[in-house]
Order: structure tokens, then C-alpha cells, then sequence
């Protein structure tokens, strides 16, 4: 099966990329991811392990990747509005992974602007505004994650 588009041509702007790398224990990164999203106006409705998961379940010895679904009820209520279809992609996850011992990656990729790119939600003036408030949002998130990431590493 061959893909309808070339991934390594799409800019992560695009699809709404965004990466920080926290120099902390791994739980400790979490509980700051947390508490980062929600100072920032996100709610965590969902959280789960799924390294802990695949270690207990298929013996998968994998190191620390914990999964935070963000949702702001507003923004989602929004989207909804526009696209009952973007209830697939929900919530807004943002991952926490130990790429070794001390040291976290933070990862993100926008939903809403995936939506978009698939044609699953509407290339209108309420999703560019969906787009905007989201964006803004994470865009926010991740200053205060590389902030921290700034004073941890100097």
C-alpha cells in the first residue's frame, strides 16, 4: 500500500509537531507535563501507562512512555460543533517518554490541524479559529516546558 502523500514533504508546523526535552525523573517530568497543561487551560481526563501496559502484559521491557490526554472542554465543545467526526482523534495527547535515565521527551502533535489535513474537519473560519485558540494554548504549553528545560540545563 502506498501512502497518498509523502510524509517527509509535510512540514511539522503542519500537522502541529512540538517537542521539549525535560532533564528530570521520569515521574517528576509527568507531574510537571500535568501541571504545565493545566495551568495552561487543558484538563487531563485521561492518562495511562502504555509502557507499563506492554511490560506486564507481552513481557515488552520497554523503558517509561506515559500517554497525558489533554482536552480543553471548551475548545473540543467547539470542534464538535464543526465535526462530530473529530471525536476519533480525542483527546489532545501529550507523551512523556525516558529517553534514558533523568532525561524526558516531550512530544505533541496537534489533532486539530490532523483533522484538518485529512479532510476530516472543514476548511472554514471556525476551524481556524479551533486552529488559533489550540494552537496558542500548546504553543504556551511548551514555552513553559523549554523554560524549564532552559533553567535545569544551565
Amino acid at each position: 500500500m502506498s501512502l497518498p502523500i509523502d510524509p517527509a514533504t509535510i512540514d511539522p508546523d503542519d500537522f502541529g509537531e512540538k517537542q521539549a526535552v525535560l532533564e528530570m525523573d521520569h515521574e517528576e517530568a509527568i507531574e510537571h507535563v500535568r501541571s504545565v497543561c493545566e495551568d495552561v487551560g487543558f484538563g487531563i481526563p485521561v492518562e495511562f501507562s502504555p509502557s507499563e501496559l506492554l511490560n506486564e502484559k507481552v513481557d515488552a521491557d520497554r523503558d517509561p512512555y506515559y500517554v497525558l490526554g489533554a482536552c480543553n472542554p471548551d475548545i473540543a465543545d467547539r470542534a464538535l460543533e464543526e465535526t462530530m467526526r473529530i471525536g476519533g482523534f480525542f483527546p489532545c495527547n501529550v507523551i512523556v517518554w525516558q529517553e534514558e535515565p533523568g532525561r524526558q521527551r516531550v512530544y505533541h502533535v496537534s489533532i486539530m490541524k490532523v483533522a484538518r489535513l485529512l479532510g476530516i474537519a472543514p476548511d472554514n473560519d471556525a476551524w481556524a479559529d479551533i486552529l488559533d485558540a489550540t494552537g496558542d494554548l500548546t504553543e504556551d504549553a511548551f514555552d513553559r516546558l523549554e523554560s524549564i528545560e532552559t533553567e535545569t540545563t544551565d
